[in-house]
């Protein structure tokens, strides 16, 4: 497997292929490294286990996401703020120092080579929709739509019910790790059937439910 050295930015959050998020750059080790990926503008993310995002000196995740930046605003206070899109998944063979801001060099982590399981994937979407449906109820203003569209490859699409579906960081994390689509869409199937109970119970007793990491 082919190893490659990539600017880090570690986040409080995870985000999987194939998603888009929004970032705020506003730390100035993170602001040198968009001037050093104008060229190619790619760097990597994976969850910080203890510590801050601000300063260093935080614990990280060996599992992690390779972002490409679809667009950036420079604020008028210094800040940035970008639109980045998940690509693949890597692991982190070495750590590099922290100056001027994290690098590492990585491995890509290839999905496993086996058939999306059609069937599988059915029963998930239809889970994953089910519970949206259901927090929109709960948490309106935190619910995205639920009939966003979805791609027609099987890989991407399993991706996509990860991002859409509402868990904890950890479940986050925990889902990203796995390297066969099928264990994944299963995994988010059983989150599913627990976030249900979370919010059918919440609704019931009108509160709004946390999801405990």
């Amino acid at each position: 497997m082919t190893t490659r050295e990539l600017p880090m930015f570690p986040l409080g959050m995870v985000v999987f292929p194939h998603q888009v998020v929004g970032l705020c750059v506003f730390e100035l080790r993170y602001q040198q490294m968009l001037i050093d990926i104008l060229e190619e503008p790619l760097f990597g993310t994976c969850l910080i286990e203890r510590g801050s995002e601000v300063g260093g000196g935080d614990q990280r995740t060996s599992v992690g996401t390779v972002m490409r930046v679809l667009g950036s605003q420079r604020l008028v206070d210094g800040q940035t703020l970008l639109m980045v899109e998940g690509l693949d998944c890597f692991e982190v063979s070495t750590w590099l120092s922290d100056a001027p801001y994290p690098r590492a060099l990585i491995t890509e982590r290839c999905c496993d080579e086996v058939t999306v399981d059609a069937a599988l994937m059915k029963s998930t979407e239809s889970a994953v929709r089910a519970l949206r449906a259901l927090q929109s109820e709960v948490q309106a203003d935190q619910c995205l739509k639920s009939n966003c569209e979805m791609d027609s490859d099987p890989r991407v699409r399993s991706w996509q019910l990860c991002s859409l579906t509402p868990m904890s960081t950890l479940d986050q994390f925990k889902v990203l790790s796995l390297s066969n689509p099928n264990d994944r869409l299963r995994l988010v199937a059983e989150i599913c059937c627990e976030r249900y109970g979370d919010y059918q119970r919440m609704l019931a007793n009108d509160v709004s439910p946390r999801l405990h990491d």
